[in-house]
């Protein structure tokens, strides 16, 4: 017997694709047509063509932000995946250690952009916060203003801190979703707890580590209120990241053409990026089954 669909069901969806036109392709055809022309005031324009586009990829400036948020999401995925993993597979899976952790697990995404910004630049002051002062009279010489280094190692440790607890809630949730008969069977094979890991808890968690891989990719290469927060893109140009740099060009130079452009370009390039992560890890996955 075949199986009758209604697809009067899609008219439902209506409201949502009026919704997501309105506030996201629109905007997104307002900056194409920026990108294309130039304006010097009283709202004329004058066509550009490709200009604008040309000019972000012969820039130097361009280039080396890229880099930067190449270098940072590389270092946050290599730690903050392995991490959660780590965490996730020694989380209780019963009794009253269970809601305990979780809540602790999912306090830090509660904090807004802004805030989580603001606590680690307090936090980080030799003067007054925690963390620096402390560092401070152990005999390091830590100054995030100052020194490049100590400003990444803030970004870093901040971004571990505020974003892990991701990971791990979506490792966790994949790990609670084993059947117990595949750790029965293992246990009478005599695994170790190596193999368990390695043959059942990381192929079942391909899924959700996929995701979680993605999305910490996107939110790490789009970051920008925490960095702007705490270092302003300095000390110097070591942590302008291509968004910091994007909002200068566009706020600060009030240059619309070329910010478009750049914007334009940052969009395509995470699109890309994000296409071969889900790319690489699907067929990864669909080789392991």
């Amino acid at each position: 017997m075949e199986r009758s669909w209604n697809n009067k069901a899609w008219f439902l969806v209506l409201p949502v694709l009026v919704l997501v036109a309105f506030s996201a392709i629109i905007p997104l055809m307002t900056v194409v047509n920026y990108s294309v022309q130039d304006t010097f005031g009283n709202n004329v324009f004058f066509w550009a063509g490709t200009e604008w586009f040309e000019e972000i990829l012969d820039s130097d400036r361009f280039w080396a932000a890229m880099g930067r948020n190449l270098a940072f999401s590389a270092i946050i995925l290599a730690i903050e995946v392995p991490l959660g993993i780590f965490i996730a597979l020694n989380m209780p899976r019963k009794g009253w250690g269970v809601p305990v952790c979780l809540v602790l697990m999912a306090l830090p995404l509660l904090i807004p952009f802004n805030v989580v910004g603001t606590i680690w630049q307090v936090f980080g002051r030799i003067d007054i916060g925690l963390l620096g002062r402390g560092l401070y009279l152990l005999g390091f010489d830590y100054n995030y203003v100052s020194d490049p280094v100590d400003a990444w190692l803030t970004l870093i440790v901040m971004d571990v801190w505020h974003w892990t607890s991701l990971v791990v809630l979506l490792c966790y949730a994949g790990l609670v979703s084993i059947p117990d008969a595949y750790y029965q069977a293992a246990k009478i094979d005599g695994a170790s707890r190596w193999a368990v890991f390695r043959y059942i808890q990381l192929p079942k968690m391909h899924r959700v580590l996929l995701i979680a891989v993605l999305l910490r990719f996107m939110d790490s290469f789009m970051i920008y209120t925490e960095p702007f927060v705490v270092t302003g893109g300095g000390p110097g140009n070591s942590t302008t990241f291509l968004s910091i740099d994007l909002v200068k060009l566009a706020i600060g130079e009030f240059n619309l053409g070329e910010a478009a452009a750049m914007s334009l370009i940052y969009f395509l390039i995470i699109l890309l990026m994000s296409w071969v992560f889900y790319t690489v890890m699907t067929n990864y996955g669909t080789e392991k089954r």
